[in-house]
């Protein structure tokens, strides 16, 4: 399969700044100081990501925001879990992910009797050899694509559980290691809920990230019903990367400098969850790790080498809301933990200044 480019996004991956606050810079300098992905040999990396979400954004009109998330999830070697109604573009935005890269992709249509084996595969009994071979299941896939995860079985959703973590599938005692990249993008329904298994907290805390998609505004649903009522736009989609390039511009985001005032701000963000009373179940420790490695994500997508607290802002919410569970008054007076997020956002101070950018590096 050969890549070709389409036509880069008009948008550019930019977060939310924190109210009130000035820009952050590490040891208060200027923008100047700060030196630019694009300008130090990492412009490879914006302009494909600029391809790929052109290439998404051909099928989910309307959603840069979404777009962002997913490309931020995958820069971060995490998983998405896409929750929302059904209709609006669930499967479209993980398939249009999935396209847009030339690389192993399988798609899995969960349901009740599906079995953990039907997942990660079994070992069959060869007559001609005398012996059992391992028949890779689905999940051995560069991008994984788990539709309606919650019609499954807790059994069968378990089996996803060491894949996410360990990028790895463990049978009949031998353990078998995923390819490089690996990722899961799984959606599911929370209003049709008859028949179906809600996900536990350990397997939702395996998901980097959550996006709900939401509605399009008037302008962009007329867009979607000129465009895409006659032809579906997923059958031209080219890929416009390869899991090479890939692996690459990850290990490029690994590098992107987080200065240890930003770092005690991420964990000050996480703990401060874990107080909040509307709160019966705050953030883990394995949240704060997503929350930094999607805020290197976030920073390399606005063309920056190094994390500022607006970074954090930004992904704060996707990755942080679906882990935390409320209590029951929170939930009778219609907080949700969207809100708490922001609240936490608002609440814990924003570190002004910082150390040298060279210090600390990593």
């Amino acid at each position: 399969m050969t890549s070709r480019t389409q036509p880069a996004s008009s948008g550019e991956f930019t977060g939310e700044q924190a109210p009130g606050q000035a820009p952050y810079h590490p040891s208060g300098a200027s923008p100047a100081h700060g030196l630019p992905i694009s300008h130090n040999g990492h412009g490879e990396l914006h302009e494909t990501m600029r391809r790929i979400a052109g290439n998404v954004e051909r099928v989910l009109v309307g959603k840069p925001e979404v777009v962002r998330v997913a490309l931020v999830t995958l820069l971060a070697e995490g998983h998405l879990l896409v929750e929302d109604v059904p209709g609006v573009g669930k499967t479209s935005l993980a398939k249009a992910l999935a396209r847009s890269i030339d690389c192993t992709v399988s798609r899995i249509q969960f349901t009740p009797d599906l079995l953990p084996s039907d997942v990660t595969g079994v070992s069959i009994y060869n007559r001609q050899t005398g012996g059992f071979e391992f028949r890779p299941g689905p999940v051995f896939a560069n991008i994984v694509v788990g539709d309606e995860i919650n019609r499954a079985s807790p059994k069968t959703q378990s089996a996803l559980l060491e894949c996410m973590e360990e990028k790895q599938v463990t049978v009949d005692t031998t353990t078998y290691r995923l390819d490089d990249p690996f990722m899961v993008i799984a959606t599911q329904n929370p209003i049709e809920m008859e028949g179906t298994y809600a996900l536990p907290e350990a397997q939702r805390d395996r998901f980097t990230a959550r996006v709900s998609i939401g509605y399009p505004d008037q302008q962009a649903e007329l867009a979607m019903v000129d465009e895409h009522s006659g032809h579906d736009p997923l059958a031209d989609l080219q890929p416009v990367s390869d899991a090479a390039t890939l692996n690459r511009l990850i290990q490029q985001v690994r590098t992107v400098h987080i200065a240890p005032e930003v770092r005690k701000y991420a964990v000050d963000l996480v703990a401060a969850t874990r107080q909040v009373p509307e709160i019966r179940l705050g953030a883990s420790p394995r949240a704060t790790l997503q929350l930094v490695r999607s805020a290197r994500a976030q920073a390399a997508l606005s063309g920056r080498d190094f994390v500022v607290p607006d970074d954090l802002h930004a992904v704060a919410v996707p990755v942080l809301a679906h882990r935390l569970v409320l209590t029951t008054e929170a939930h009778a007076a219609r907080r949700s933990a969207t809100d708490v997020v922001r609240a936490v956002l608002h609440r814990v101070p924003v570190p002004q200044g910082g150390h040298p950018q060279t210090a600390g590096r990593r």
